[in-house]
């Protein structure tokens, strides 16, 4: 269950939060969390060379749709510098080469604490250890051709197949890879007239609508987590 209401004077809070807890939760059993909707979540975005989830999140904040304090924009590739600077945000490029470790914990250092991750078409793998100590949710985008057409030019394979559907799956990441309990997902109808560009296109349009609508349902906090899936209010 999700409930919204008018808060409470500030300092009437913690008496109502501890009335809650003795006289609701622990007779009921219940798991239970408050979340104020006038303290804006603290997140983070990483991208990499692909900027059109990345452009659509910036857009969609500064035009006041996503209510959050953007902290940092780290990206394994230096191309969207300017973009992001231009908007007054930091902006960090952390190479991924070599020593993955090592860039990790500089991705760790630059973000320190955080609310939210959101992989904004960021093309790496994050590890265990980094989940763990980020100690935050991460959100994640990807086609929805999985796990028909894995790997590289999934387009390309879909196209030579004559898919008719395309589409797109925000998820929240777990430590096994495109797995954690999806968020939000949608498709649009493709036909036999459009070429591997087109498909391309198409699927970028859906991947940015799809983690924009995840992301801020996450900041309004209306994702519940239910085992291997999400409840969505």
């Amino acid at each position: 269950m999700r409930m919204a209401f008018d808060p409470a004077p500030a300092e009437e809070r913690a008496a109502l939060y501890g009335r809650f807890e003795r006289e609701i939760a622990e007779p009921f059993g219940m798991e239970h969390r408050f979340a104020e909707s006038s303290e804006p979540k603290r997140i983070a975005i990483m991208a990499s060379r692909e900027d059109h989830c990345l452009s659509d999140l910036l857009w969609r904040w500064r035009s006041g749709e996503l209510d959050a304090e953007i902290v940092a924009v780290v990206s394994n590739h230096p191309d969207h510098a300017g973009q992001v600077a231009s908007l007054g945000l930091p902006y960090h490029h952390v190479p991924v080469e070599g020593d993955r470790a090592a860039a990790e914990d500089e991705v760790l250092r630059l973000l320190g604490e955080v609310d939210l991750l959101v992989l904004a078409r960021y093309m790496q793998i994050l590890s265990a250890d980094f989940l763990q100590r980020l100690d935050a949710p991460a959100i994640n985008i990807h086609h929805s051709f999985l796990p028909a057409f894995v790997g590289a030019d999934p387009y390309a394979r879909a196209h030579e197949r004559g898919v008719k559907l395309i589409g797109a799956t925000a998820h929240y990441v777990t430590e096994e890879l495109d797995a954690g309990p999806i968020i939000d997902q949608d498709v649009t109808r493709v036909s036999h007239r459009d070429e591997i560009g087109d498909l391309v296109g198409i699927g970028r349009d859906v991947e940015r609508l799809v983690l924009a609508r995840a992301v801020k349902a996450h900041l309004d906090d209306r994702v519940l987590l239910d085992g291997a899936r999400t409840i969505v209010f």
